[in-house]
């Protein structure tokens, strides 16, 4: 049990690092002035007047020769204070500060002031302990219990200081409960910083890189004060303690926040509110923590929320995502991510970004499996739906939806865009591949447009890649139409009664090619066989599987001609003929997820290889070359249309003609996107059951407008008309 110990009162405010680290040369104001925004010379002694005048107002300090003002200090504001250590004061004007509709004088009253730098027209009322902070110009603190900083504050990054053990550092333990993936937080890391760490594990000279990269990003020496940000308001709150707060940043009603990090500016405020209980973290811009959030050893990327009792522990939470009253553990989660239930739990994994976990979704390692070092790798995209649970070790590839169900066994889903079904009364599970692209366009199309708009980072150091076709679910589309081909394949030969253990894949594959490549009526009555899926001895069964083949072929060409279509357009000067000549070469068929930006797997490797050789420095070195990957991705990608575009043709040196057809197949695409998103949409508005819940169809419209008023059916609209215009404009080329 600690003690408490007698000080002499002369040590209130003074010998804040100890003087076994305090530097030759350097006194324990050394670092604090560094930190301190405004110049030296503006600070001068208390006159005798003044300090007769703060006396006379209950003021009390033990050494008033330690107390510094400005020309503007006005002694008549300063009321009912004790002030310990050197205190600095800047302009106190006759005004009051207003933040939504609570007004403060300017002044500090009735507050404990120990050892703090003051900047100008700060309202400081109420405040019990305020030990060791730089508060900026046009600030508020405003009942507060207890805000102050330690000489070892380490404000949420992972590093030890100096005549620190190792022991004490913060980790954050992500992807799985045991801590073998586990990170160093820092400020400023961002999702593909934390999953390159975890993920490549077995690269020891990464990971020893990574380790001494972070540890050097700071300054290990004592001293550090605390910062509260130019207008920023804190108010209503218990025990703020190791915290750096951004400028503009708003605290209401906080139960305690120690050790963070709380990024903030005026362009994107950071907002803190009632019952939250953070320690230990890392916060983006522009986040918003409201109602009893609790996060324990986290970091919330920019653009991002908690609310309403969200526990968010041993997590990165990436930028554009909310998570609502749910609990959060162990995970690594990619951008743009949505749990909003109070019932939903989420453990060991690493979901890659563009999710919904849905209400009473329960992914836990340690509720449904033998062992807790086991984990959930979700491509983007991925939705379990209500009541779902799932067993660790799982594996999904991009954009699989989970319909309500106890998954019985480990899955790994190797075809994407699909939607899986636990078939109790049969005892097997259902797969209906290409299932978003069939039955719910509006979705799948509006997906990409909300995550843009819904992107308001001002500062974008992670590079996201929103849109659902991509090189990364394009390669998933081709894995997954050859396992459609052999698979077929398979079926039909079963149905005839003749061997299969004598044909290869590659036989299989033309065998399923041609089948599928046919009528409809050819693969009828097959019952198609997914392998390697489920572990179980219980049937896997492809669902509308020659639909599902057709359907990812329409998603191959439509990639094609938007990218090449992009291409042509940013190069006016080129036509078809030049296609050839800049985008030809060898198709790069492997890519990462790192972080949400998509990265060709040679290029990660040759990062790794960089980081681990020191060639890359730094945490900046790294992110700069995340950034010239995604300055080089448009062209990748371009490249990569451009090789499937071959690819599906079958040639190395396609023709104009075949161009011309490629671009017809895609108008007629476009137009089946049109059509379905009105479709899938509309199926709400002609719901029987919806329209039981209005007197009539007056009020219905009334209440929820009409199709014809969707603003996102109206844009997709506008979308297919601009895409017919420039394939006419391409074609004359």
């Amino acid at each position: 049990m600690s003690k408490v110990l007698i000080r002499k009162t002369d040590n209130i405010g003074n010998n804040f690092i100890p003087s076994e680290f305090l530097q030759k040369g350097k006194d324990e104001y050394f670092y604090r002035n560094r930190q301190t925004l405004w110049p030296r010379d503006r600070w001068r002694h208390l006159l005798s007047s003044e300090i007769i005048e703060l006396k006379k107002n209950d003021n009390v300090s033990d050494d008033w020769d330690q107390i510094f003002v400005t020309d503007q200090f006005n002694p008549q504001k300063i009321n009912h204070n004790e002030f310990y250590g050197l205190v600095r004061i800047g302009n106190i004007r006759d005004v009051a500060l207003e933040h939504h509709e609570l007004k403060l004088p300017v002044g500090i009253t009735n507050s404990l002031i120990i050892s703090c730098d003051i900047g100008d027209d700060v309202a400081i009322h109420n405040v019990k302990y305020l030990s060791h902070f730089i508060i900026g110009d046009r600030c508020v603190l405003f009942n507060i219990d207890e805000i102050h900083t330690t000489n070892h504050a380490k404000f949420g990054n992972g590093i030890i200081k100096e005549g620190e053990s190792e022991d004490v550092r913060v980790w954050l333990d992500i992807m799985n409960e045991v801590g073998s993936r586990k990170v160093i937080p820092f400020d400023g890391m961002i999702t593909a910083d934390a999953y390159l760490w975890a993920k490549y594990r077995d690269d020891s000279a990464l990971q020893k890189k990574l380790l001494e990269i972070t540890q050097n990003s700071f300054d290990i020496h004592r001293g550090f004060y605390g910062i509260v940000g130019e207008q920023s308001v804190i108010k209503n709150s218990s025990i703020l303690k190791d915290v750096k707060f951004g400028s503009h940043c708003y605290v209401k009603g906080a139960n305690k926040l120690k050790n963070l990090t709380v990024n903030s500016s005026e362009a994107l405020p950071t907002q803190i509110g009632e019952g939250v209980e953070l320690v230990n973290g890392i916060i983006g811009y522009g986040c918003n923590i409201f109602y009893g959030c609790k996060g324990v050893r986290f970091i919330l990327g920019e653009n991002s929320n908690l609310k309403y009792g969200a526990r968010l522990i041993n997590s990165f939470l990436g930028d554009n995502s909310t998570i609502s009253c749910c609990e959060v553990l162990n995970n690594l989660i990619f951008p743009a991510h949505e749990q909003h239930h109070n019932n939903s739990f989420l453990i060991a994994s690493v979901i890659m970004g563009q999710s919904n976990i849905a209400a009473g979704a329960t992914i836990g390692s340690n509720h449904n499996s033998r062992a807790n070092d086991n984990e959930i790798q979700a491509g983007r995209g991925f939705w379990p739906g209500l009541n779902t649970s799932i067993k660790h070790p799982s594996r999904f590839t991009s954009f699989i939806l989970l319909a309500k169900a106890a998954y019985p066994a480990e899955l790994d889903i190797t075809l994407p865009f699909s939607l899986l079904n636990n078939n109790g009364s049969k005892d097997q599970l259902e797969i209906l591949p290409a299932f978003w692209w069939l039955y719910n366009m509006y979705a799948l199309a509006r997906n990409s447009w909300k995550f843009h708009k819904r992107d308001n980072r001002k500062n974008k150091i992670q590079n996201i890649e929103f849109d659902y076709l991509a090189p990364d679910t394009i390669e998933e589309i081709l894995t997954a139409r050859k396992l459609l081909e052999i698979w077929t394949a398979k079926a039909d030969l079963r149905k005839k009664g003749e061997s299969i253990k004598d044909k290869d894949d590659k036989k299989l594959i033309a065998i399923g090619k041609k089948l599928l490549s046919g009528t409809k009526a050819q693969t009828k009555d097959l019952e198609v066989l997914g392998e390697n899926m489920e572990k179980s001895r219980r049937k896997v069964v492809i669902l509308k599987f020659y639909k599902a083949y057709h359907a990812y072929n329409e998603m191959l060409y439509l990639y094609v001609v938007k990218n090449l279509i992009e291409y042509l357009n940013s190069n006016p000067s080129l036509n078809f003929s030049s296609l050839k000549n800049t985008l030809a070469g060898e198709r790069k068929t492997k890519w990462e997820n790192i972080g949400g930006q998509l990265i060709p797997q040679k290029d990660v490797e040759e990062l790794r290889r960089d980081i681990g050789s020191g060639k890359l420095k730094n945490w900046n070195d790294i992110h700069n070359r995340y950034d010239e990957l995604w300055n080089d991705y448009q062209l990748e990608k371009q490249k990569h249309a451009y090789a499937i575009f071959c690819k599906i043709l079958g040639t190395d040196n396609p023709t104009k003609e075949q161009w011309i057809s490629v671009l017809d197949r895609g108008e007629e695409i476009q137009e089946y996107i049109n059509e379905q998103v009105y479709i899938s949409r509309k199926k709400d508005f002609d719901n029987p059951f919806r329209q039981a819940t209005y007197r009539n169809m007056d009020e219905m419209t009334a209440a929820i407008g009409t199709i014809e008023d969707n603003s996102f059916v109206q844009q997709v609209r506008k979308e297919t008309e601009d895409f017919k215009k420039i394939v006419s404009e391409i074609k004359r080329k």
